[in-house]
């Protein structure tokens, strides 16, 4: 399930830094799935990939206030 942009701004720095390791844990868990043929949602990688994105966006954002 993916994250709206609204949802990830009302987040702290603290917690978007977790969100941020979590999803790249998730991503590597899906990385090594596909890689052994196990993966049945493959989708799931590139929703990933933009979730990660969105955060980093949004942390940039917090940074340069």
């Amino acid at each position: 399930m993916a994250t709206k942009i609204s949802d990830i701004r009302e987040l702290s720095a603290e917690e978007l830094s977790t969100r941020l390791r979590e999803l790249k844990q998730e991503a590597l868990t899906l990385r090594l799935q596909q890689s052994t043929g196990q993966l049945e949602n493959t989708a799931r990688i590139k929703a990933i990939r933009r979730e990660v994105a969105r955060v980093n966006t949004v942390l940039t954002e917090l940074r340069n206030k």
